[in-house]
C-alpha cells in the first residue's frame, strides 16, 4: 500500500463506559496511522467525558451529540465523514490487532468493490452473533442474511454517498416496532444500486454474543426484531418462500434450543419467528 487511506469509524454509543474503552484501546493497539473516531454519544450524562479525555491524544476523535436511535445518531456522523473508508462499530464490539490494515489492503487490492464484510467472533474464537457463511464471495440478496451485520462491514465513502442514511424507522431506538434491519436494508440499497460488496471470512470483528434469560423484555426485543427483519424482506419485495424460509430459519432453531434444554433462547427465537411471521403478514399485533 503506497499510502494509508483514512478510516472513519462512526461510532453510536449510549449507556455503556468499559465495553467502549475496550473498543477505543483496541483502536490504539491498531497502530494504525490514519483512523478516525466519529463518536455520537446518546447519554444524557456526562459519562462520556473522561473516556474521551483519556483517548483523545492516542486517537483522533470527533464527538457529537444525538437523541436516542441507532439509525438517528450515525445520520448525525454521515455529514463530517471525509475519510476513504467508513465502517459503524457497535460500542460493545472490538478489534483484533492488524484489523484495519488488512482491511485497507483488501480494498485498495480490489478497486472495484464498494465494500468489505467480515465474520464475528467472540474472544474464544468462536462465531457469534450470527449464523456466518463460511465462504468467501460477492454478497448478494440471499447470503446477504449470512454474511454481513451492521459492525461487520467496511465501506468506500463513495458507496456511503450513493446510498445515503440509515433508515431511521428501522433499529434499535427507532420510534417504531421494526426493532432491527436498518444494516441489511443498507447494503440492499447499495445492492440495487449495482455496487458489489464483497465478504471475506477470514477477517473477523469480536463481539461476544448475546446472553438470553428469557425474560419479557428479551422476547418483545426479538418480536420486535422478527417485525424489522419481515419489513425490510416487503421493502425489498422479496418471494415469498424466501420470507417463509426466514420464519422458519428461528421457529426451526427455537425447537432445536427446546429440545436441548437452552429454554430461555428457545422463546426469544420463537419469538423471533412469530415477529417475521406476523410482519410479512402486515401485522404486529401480540
Amino acid at each position: 500500500m503506497e499510502a494509508f487511506p483514512q478510516i472513519d469509524l462512526v461510532l453510536a454509543t449510549l449507556g455503556r463506559s468499559g465495553e467502549l474503552e475496550r473498543l477505543l484501546d483496541s483502536l490504539v493497539a491498531q497502530a494504525y496511522p490514519r483512523v478516525r473516531v466519529v463518536l455520537v454519544d446518546q447519554n444524557t450524562d456526562a459519562r462520556l467525558a473522561p473516556i474521551v479525555s483519556r483517548f483523545e491524544s492516542q486517537l483522533s476523535i470527533v464527538r457529537l451529540e444525538s437523541p436516542a436511535g441507532l439509525s438517528r445518531a450515525r445520520n448525525r456522523a454521515l455529514p463530517l465523514l471525509t475519510g476513504d473508508i467508513v465502517a459503524f462499530p457497535d460500542d460493545d464490539c472490538w478489534y483484533p490487532p492488524g484489523l484495519l490494515k488488512e482491511v485497507a489492503e483488501k480494498l485498495e487490492a480490489h478497486r472495484d468493490w464498494g465494500g468489505l464484510s467480515v465474520q464475528a467472533r467472540d474472544a474464544q474464537g468462536r462465531r457469534s452473533s450470527m449464523l456466518w457463511d463460511t465462504s468467501p464471495g460477492p454478497i448478494g440478496r440471499h447470503n446477504l442474511w449470512r454474511r454481513a451485520i451492521s459492525f461487520s462491514f467496511f465501506l468506500r465513502r463513495s458507496t456511503v454517498v450513493a446510498v445515503g442514511g440509515f433508515a431511521e424507522d428501522l433499529g434499535l431506538g427507532a420510534r417504531t416496532r421494526w426493532g432491527s434491519g436498518e444494516e441489511s436494508d443498507y447494503l440492499l440499497r447499495a445492492l440495487e444500486a449495482g455496487l458489489e460488496i464483497e465478504y471475506d471470512p477470514s477477517l473477523f470483528v469480536q463481539h461476544e454474543s448475546p446472553s438470553l434469560v428469557g425474560g419479557a423484555a428479551e422476547r418483545r426485543a426479538g418480536y420486535d426484531r422478527g417485525l424489522g427483519q419481515a419489513e425490510v424482506l416487503r421493502r425489498h419485495r422479496y418471494s415469498l418462500w424466501f420470507a417463509a424460509y426466514r420464519v422458519l430459519q428461528p421457529a426451526t432453531g427455537s425447537a432445536l434450543l427446546l429440545l436441548r434444554g437452552r429454554v430461555a433462547e428457545a422463546r426469544y427465537y420463537f419469538a423471533m419467528a412469530l415477529g417475521r411471521a406476523r410482519g410479512m403478514l402486515g401485522s404486529d399485533g401480540d
